[in-house]
């Protein structure tokens, strides 16, 4: 079904509808014809092709030859590259996110949000353990059943968490019945315990837990640990790594003189 690309009524139509095509691309499993992306976007394909030609000349999409196909190009990644160098909460956090990795032995995520997605910026590996999360920097966990898109939920303010949940509820269609009522459950267990957790809803075989971190200037982010659910029971989660992670997101607040939250 086809995305209807709408936004704030100050926004220029033709950027909005390039980043959509960039963003078509990026979460495309393979490269994307110029009707795949078309249809994925609600752009008519003579639009589409403009566009794509523009994109293809900047650098941010690459055509395959003899093709309509298009993939992420290299400009993208420059952009990626100036954004993490910018990105200093990763190296104040890194440290004690480490602490964290060692001490419940599974790896640890630094999130923010991009879309309905919290988006890897940082992840750290324990120094040893069994099993790792294949996950790593650019992987994405949906926001509505993962731990780190509940605790960012948790810590937006009343009218933000309003409009994101209605974006969700969109997006979610007829599985919104069922989705909200987990999703309420967690926003009071955040209010009751200051994190969120996630037993094998995001992923079947995932226990996680998430906490909600704000960055010096406003800016929100979310810390997500967790593991393979065998290895890391619910009351082990609850009772010995929670009070580690939260104790974790206290002292990074602390340092970068940002509120705990």
């Amino acid at each position: 079904m086809a995305k209807q690309v709408t936004g704030h009524k100050d926004e220029v139509s033709a950027l909005a509808r390039g980043l959509a095509l960039l963003r078509e691309v990026g979460h495309g499993a393979y490269p994307l014809s110029n009707r795949e992306l078309a249809d994925k976007t609600g752009i008519p394909k003579a639009t589409v092709s403009r566009l794509a030609a523009t994109l293809v000349s900047a650098g941010y999409l690459r055509q395959h030859p003899h093709s309509e196909r298009f993939s992420l190009g290299p400009g993208v990644v420059d952009l990626n590259n100036a954004y993490l160098r910018n990105f200093d909460l990763r190296g104040h956090a890194r440290p004690h996110l480490a602490v964290l990795a060692d001490f419940a032995g599974v790896t640890v995520h630094l999130c923010v949000q991009d879309g309905l997605d919290m988006l890897i910026v940082e992840s750290v590996r324990p120094q040893t353990a069994v099993l790792l999360s294949h996950m790593d920097v650019g992987s994405r966990m949906t926001i509505a059943t993962s731990a780190a898109g509940r605790a960012y939920l948790g810590i937006l303010s009343m009218q933000e968490r309003q409009r994101l949940l209605e974006q969700i509820r969109s997006a979610s269609a007829k599985h919104w019945r069922s989705l909200r009522p987990r999703i309420d459950s967690a926003l009071a267990d955040y209010a009751d315990n200051g994190y969120c957790a996630s037993f094998g809803e995001w992923n079947p075989h995932i226990h996680a837990l998430g906490v909600g971190l704000s960055g010096p200037r406003g800016e929100k982010y979310a810390i997500s640990c967790g593991g393979a659910a065998y290895l890391l029971p619910e009351e082990d989660m609850r009772q010995r790594v929670a009070p580690k992670m939260l104790e974790i997101a206290r002292v990074i607040s602390a340092e970068i003189g940002a509120p705990a939250v």
